[in-house]
């Protein structure tokens, strides 16, 4: 990947969330851009983001929402972004966030170690000199 292409990623990103929250309200869920991949030739930009606060299948809703108001939200991006090219957005869900909170509660949940036995090591034990 390009130091270009790093660069409008970045930027992108950083710009979309604002406009997302100032100009958008979830109904008490926090919605977060937790990635923004763009193609090489700037056609396309997929913005992955989360959703906490949800119950099960709410998340479908804002994505609902932000297609809805796609047309909205690229003018108002590509006013703060000077692009030639200005990518069309396609906003997809990330569930990383869940799975990582998910196996942080496994671990921390985990029955402590067994505590080990205390087994002479070689120098412990003495070595027999014959004479």
């Amino acid at each position: 990947m390009t130091l270009r292409i790093q660069r409008v990623r970045e930027l992108i990103r950083r710009e979309l969330g604002a406009i997302l929250e100032k100009d958008f309200t979830f109904n008490g869920k926090l919605v977060t851009i937790h990635d923004v991949v763009v193609t090489q030739d700037l056609k396309q930009c997929f913005i992955y983001l989360g959703v906490l606060g949800a119950k099960d299948g709410n998340e479908e809703e804002v994505i609902k929402k932000l297609e809805a108001n796609r047309p909205q939200i690229q003018r108002s991006l590509y006013k703060r972004v000077i692009l030639r090219n200005s990518p069309q957005l396609l906003f997809r869900l990330d569930h990383s966030v869940e799975r990582g909170v998910r196996v942080l509660h496994l671990i921390e949940n985990l029955p402590p170690p067994a505590p080990e036995e205390d087994v002479p090591t070689d120098d412990e034990q003495g070595t027999k000199i014959d004479g």
